[in-house]
């Protein structure tokens, strides 16, 4: 179940806000141009699908956002727990920073979760199946996919490095819990 607290970002252990509706998820982050919305596939997909047949299962949605927001490419990543480099790819987006274009990613299978600060509040939303969240570029964050990650995303790009993340220094990622992802996701 999707999940949003909302922090202030010099209280790590007491959220101000918590919700799993995804209506009231999604209005608490449209007030920081954060935009989420779920998702359901047109088709059945099965474990092992393979890019082609994930994408074509959400070929509508992926279209529309494809032309609301101007991306040019869009992939599908999978991030299985006996992945040999699972810890270096953790490990890559854990610390606070920001991209030059939006981050967008839907959630076909599994869970994540973003961290964004911003105006003083810390906002953890855990993204889980059928999720798509949008973090507008400059909008400082991290990833955390949890030390044993499983998931499936569509990701979305409007330039091949857009991806790239550039790092604040900041301690802040430290300072909150990491993701402890439930067992059975």
């Amino acid at each position: 179940m999707s999940r949003l607290r909302i922090f202030s970002d010099q209280a790590p252990d007491t959220p101000e806000f918590t919700s799993h509706d995804g209506d009231e998820i999604a209005r608490e982050l449209a007030k920081i141009g954060v935009h989420f919305e779920r998702w359901q596939a047109s088709q059945p997909v099965a474990a092992g699908a393979t890019p082609e047949q994930v994408m074509a299962a959400y070929r509508a949605d992926i279209d529309r956002i494809s032309a609301e927001r101007g991306f040019t490419t869009v992939d599908v990543i999978s991030i299985a727990p006996d992945n040999p480099k699972k810890d270096e790819l953790r490990g890559k987006f854990l610390d606070e920073h920001y991209h030059n274009e939006d981050e967008v990613r839907f959630f076909v299978d599994g869970s994540g979760l973003f961290t964004l600060h911003v105006g003083g509040k810390v906002y953890e939303i855990e993204c889980v199946k059928d999720d798509l969240i949008a973090v507008p570029d400059g909008t400082t964050h991290w990833f955390d996919m949890g030390p044993e990650p499983r998931f499936v995303a569509i990701r979305f790009f409007e330039q091949p490095d857009g991806w790239i993340g550039h790092f604040t220094g900041t301690d802040i990622a430290q300072r909150f819990p990491r993701y402890d992802v439930p067992s059975g996701r």
